[in-house]
């Protein structure tokens, strides 16, 4: 496997306060990562400073060998980065294939009409991807009418529209009962491995982490204390140190 993320002496601090005390990772091509801590350990901080949404004050972010250190959203987009939110975000009023063609005329810098046009542009594709994710029967449903694990495969299918090479999730399965959990994970590990791209992910659920990740990156007061397969890191001392009962260890 190749190394689609490269995170090397990442940093950042906020006053005198170190979230992120120079970290080393990388998630590879296929890859699923998860990304650990408990609140103030800096996942969220790294997640971010990875994503455009905060600048790094050291360190080097790569995407297949290509510096994107402090890009923003929207360049790191044009990238091929893309992500999903806790939050579920989509257009309440339009329908579910709607919301794809969207996605896709954003990906084909298609902004004229954009809103009038979204019924008639790239309908296979969106009819495609739909597919890949299990939503066509649903297509033409508005997405106000979605249960909410179809709006999270729905936001899926959206973060496809870019053709990422890496896929950052960020607590894809909050909100989500047992069943939907699992489901969606292995629905975004198929499409990891079907499309090559590296898949990092941030959750609060062990049970998820430690089903679903191939790697697990564990943060504590800002450092990388540990990181291996989901075996690895349950034997690791500081880890159960750590997270004692929260990891099942």
């Amino acid at each position: 496997m190749s190394k689609a993320l490269e995170v090397s002496g990442l940093k950042k601090s906020f006053g005198g306060v170190a979230a992120v005390r120079g970290i080393d990772f990388h998630a590879d091509a296929g890859e699923a990562v998860a990304l650990i801590g408990s609140n103030g350990a800096g996942k969220t901080t790294c997640f971010n400073l990875i994503n455009g949404q905060l600048t790094p004050d050291g360190g080097r972010v790569s995407l297949f060998g290509l510096d994107i250190t402090g890009r923003s959203p929207e360049l790191l987009f044009r990238s091929g980065v893309a992500r999903t939110f806790q939050i579920t975000a989509t257009f309440a009023s339009m329908s579910v294939r709607e919301n794809v063609q969207m996605a896709l005329m954003s990906r084909h810098r298609e902004v004229a009409g954009f809103f009038s046009l979204a019924t008639s542009r790239h309908t296979v594709a969106a009819n495609e991807l739909l597919a890949d994710v299990g939503l066509s029967e649903q297509a033409s449903r508005p997405c106000a009418a979605l249960a909410y694990g179809d709006l999270k495969r729905l936001e899926l299918a959206v973060a496809l529209a870019n053709e990422p090479r890496l896929l950052l999730m960020d607590e894809p399965t909050a909100g989500m009962s047992p069943e939907e959990r699992n489901a969606l994970m292995r629905l975004a590990l198929r499409v990891c491995r079907e499309r090559k791209l590296a898949l990092l992910f941030t959750e609060h659920d062990m049970d998820v982490v430690f089903t679903h990740a191939d790697r697990i990156i564990v943060m504590n007061r800002g450092r990388l204390i540990a990181q291996g397969s989901p075996s690895e890191v349950r034997a690791n001392e500081e880890v159960r140190a750590v997270y004692l009962g929260s990891l099942h260890v």
